[in-house]
């Protein structure tokens, strides 16, 4: 269960919209909107649905900047840690927290099975910047679990800081163990221990593909 409710956060990382289509769009509809494409590319593309790690990072590394900030989530996923970071390993801790999630990803998409989505009402004004959209994923005889996008509304369109997956935040799951690795390595030790893991995701085979 846990495999493939990162493959339905995924597939709003992976969207496909361009980011001037994306800019004007509501965030409920952008939500909609880009999940519902990648759910069809997954369960069409050859590619995808073999776990060829290529294709998928591709695919992601094209797709995840117009619509996330890394920037935010991970100063987010540091917490107090972030102001002991000086700009140049904020830089540095940024780009490996992204390689981090685009790789578990991509080693996740491949155990996509179908399962229905809920889009629910944007609860929300017209002048609200920080927003909550609500997705609801049902499959047969389980429970609908929900999986809820923090965006905020920003030059560029609105973009997601933080992600919900059955009540479980995205960045506060990372903030103990970031944190307590800052605590005994420093900052550097953290960028060390994102580059180890980022490597053994490099040499790790993906969901479904055999050794």
């Amino acid at each position: 269960m846990k495999t493939v409710l990162i493959v339905i956060l995924c597939g709003f990382l992976a969207g496909a919209l361009a980011p001037a289509q994306a800019q004007d769009l509501p965030p409920d509809v952008l939500v909609k909107n880009v999940t519902t494409e990648v759910v069809e590319l997954i369960t069409k593309d050859k590619d995808v649905r073999s776990g060829g790690r290529a294709r998928l990072i591709e695919v992601i590394e094209q797709k995840v900047l117009p619509h996330f900030n890394f920037n935010a989530m991970t100063a987010l996923a540091m917490g107090q840690s972030w102001n002991k970071a000086t700009p140049e390993q904020k830089k540095r801790l940024v780009e490996e927290f992204r390689v981090l999630l685009v790789r578990t990803y991509a080693s996740a998409l491949a155990a996509y099975s179908e399962q229905r989505l809920d889009f629910r009402p944007l609860r929300a004004r017209p002048t609200d910047t920080d927003v909550t959209v609500n997705v609801r994923v049902i499959q047969p005889g389980a429970q609908p679990v929900p999986i809820d996008y923090s965006m905020e509304k920003t030059a560029g369109g609105w973009k997601v800081y933080d992600v919900m997956v059955g009540g479980v935040s995205l960045v506060a799951n990372y903030r103990t163990e970031f944190n307590a690795t800052v605590r005994e390595a420093g900052v550097e030790g953290l960028i060390r221990n994102l580059q180890a893991k980022n490597r053994s995701l490099v040499a790790a085979p993906p969901a479904g593909e055999k050794k």
